[in-house]
C-alpha cells in the first residue's frame, strides 16, 4: 500500500473517531436534558457559588498584576502584599461610601421617583415637536414609533413590577445569594491572588504527560485573552464614567454623577452600553430645555470620539482580534440565549472558545496530514 493511501486511511479513521467522540458528547448532553432533575442540585450549587467566583475572578485579573509588581518591587511575601492591598482597598471603599455613596443614593432615588414625570414631560415635548408643520410628512411614522416605545417601556416595567410583587420569595432568595456572595468573595479572591499562578500546573497533573505542554499553552493563551479583556473593559468603563460625569457637570445636567457612573457600568456591554446610558440623559435633558439636549448630544459625541479614537485603542488594542461584526453577532446570540449575563460575558466566552477551536484545528491539521503545503516549483527543481 502506498504511503499516501495509508496516510489518507489513517486520517479518515482519525476523523471518524473525532466525530464519534462529538456524537457521544452530544448524546450525553441530550440524556442530561432528559433527566435534568438529577442536575438540579448541581445547578443550585453553581447558583450559590457562581456569583462570588465570578466577582473574585474579575477582581483577580484586575489586581493580580498589581500584586505581582508590589511583590517584586518591595520584595515582600505575597501573602502580606495581598493583605496590605486589601487594607488599602477597604479604606478606599469606606472613603467612597462616606463621600460618594450618599450622593449617588439620593440622586438615584430622585431619578426613580421622578422618572414617570420625566417620561411624561418628554413625551409631551416630543408630541409638540411632531405637531410642527415641517414634520408633517413623517409625523405618522414618528408617532407610531413613540407609541410603540411607550408601550414597550410601560409593559416591561409593569411586568417586572408585578413579578417582583408576586414573587417576594424569589426576591429574598436573590438578595440572600448576593449577600452571601459578597461575604465569601474576598476569601476566594485572597486564595486566588495567593495561589492562582500555581493553578495551571496543578490542573496539568491530571493531563497525560505528552499533552501537558499543549494544555499549559492553551491555558496561558486563554488566561491572556480573558485578563486583557477584563482589565481593558474595566479601565475603559472607568474613563467613560469620568468623562460623562465631568461633561454633564460642565453643562449643568441634573444627576451628573449618577448618570456618569451608570454610563460607565453600562459601557461593560460592548457597543450597546453607551447608547443605553444615553436614554435617561436624553430624557432628562429633553425635559430641561432643547439647548440642554443639544449639549448632552455634544458631550456624547465628544465622549465617543475620545473613547473610540484614543482610550479603547490604547487600552484594549487588538488583543482579542475579533471582528466588530462577529462581536455584534455574539452579543445578539448570547443575549437571546443567556440574557444579561450572556451580553456581559459573551465576548470573553467567545474568545475562550476561539482559542480552544484554534488549537484543536491546529492539532487536527498536523496529525491528519490533509493540510500539507504543496511543494513550490523552485523546491521541486532544487530536489531534482
Amino acid at each position: 500500500m502506498k504511503p499516501d493511501s495509508q496516510k489518507q486511511r489513517w486520517s479518515a479513521q482519525r476523523l471518524i473517531r473525532i466525530l464519534v467522540v462529538i456524537l457521544l458528547v452530544l448524546t450525553i448532553f441530550f440524556m442530561g436534558k432528559q433527566v435534568d432533575w438529577l442536575l438540579d442540585p448541581v445547578w443550585q450549587f453553581f447558583s450559590i457559588v457562581g456569583l462570588p467566583i465570578i466577582l473574585a475572578g474579575v477582581l483577580y485579573y484586575l489586581l493580580n498584576p498589581l500584586v505581582d509588581w508590589l511583590e517584586k518591587r518591595f520584595r515582600v511575601r505575597r501573602t502580606w502584599t495581598i493583605i496590605g492591598l486589601f487594607i488599602v482597598v477597604v479604606a478606599l471603599l469606606a472613603l467612597g461610601i462616606i463621600a460618594i455613596i450618599p450622593t449617588i443614593r439620593d440622586q438615584t432615588l430622585s431619578i426613580i421617583n421622578d422618572w414617570p414625570n420625566y417620561w411624561k414631560n418628554a413625551s409631551t415635548e416630543v408630541n409638540r415637536w411632531l405637531n410642527d408643520p415641517q414634520l408633517s410628512s413623517i409625523r405618522d411614522q414618528l408617532e407610531s414609533w413613540n407609541t410603540d416605545l411607550s408601550k414597550l417601556v410601560s409593559g416591561r416595567f409593569s411586568k417586572y413590577l408585578t413579578g417582583t410583587v408576586t414573587s417576594l420569595t424569589g426576591v429574598f432568595s436573590t438578595v440572600t445569594t448576593v449577600i452571601i456572595g459578597l461575604i465569601t468573595m474576598p476569601f476566594i479572591l485572597f486564595y486566588l491572588l495567593r495561589d492562582g499562578h500555581q493553578l495551571p500546573k496543578y490542573m496539568a497533573k491530571f493531563v497525560p504527560t505528552k499533552a501537558r505542554s499543549g494544555f499549559l499553552e492553551v491555558l496561558t493563551e486563554i488566561n491572556s485573552q480573558v485578563s486583557n479583556y477584563i482589565r481593558g473593559q474595566l479601565t475603559v468603563a472607568f474613563f467613560v464614567a469620568v468623562m460623562f460625569a465631568v461633561g454633564y457637570s460642565i453643562i449643568g445636567l441634573k444627576f451628573a454623577l449618577t448618570l456618569g457612573i451608570a454610563a460607565g457600568i453600562l459601557n461593560l456591554i460592548p457597543y450597546l452600553g453607551s447608547f443605553l446610558a444615553m436614554v435617561p440623559s436624553v430624557v432628562i435633558a429633553l425635559v430641561t430645555s432643547p439647548w440642554m439636549l443639544v449639549q448632552v448630544l455634544i458631550v456624547f459625541v465628544i465622549e465617543q470620539t475620545i473613547e473610540g479614537r484614543f482610550i479603547s485603542p490604547l487600552v484594549l488594542g487588538s488583543s482579542l482580534a475579533i471582528h466588530p461584526i462577529t462581536i455584534l453577532v455574539v452579543l445578539l446570540a448570547a443575549g437571546k440565549i443567556f440574557g444579561l449575563m450572556g451580553v456581559i460575558f459573551g465576548i470573553p466566552g467567545y474568545a475562550i472558545l476561539k482559542v480552544l477551536w484554534t488549537h484543536l484545528f491546529d492539532w487536527y491539521r498536523r496529525s491528519s496530514g490533509l493540510y500539507e503545503a504543496e511543494a513550490t516549483p523552485s523546491t521541486d527543481q532544487t530536489n531534482k
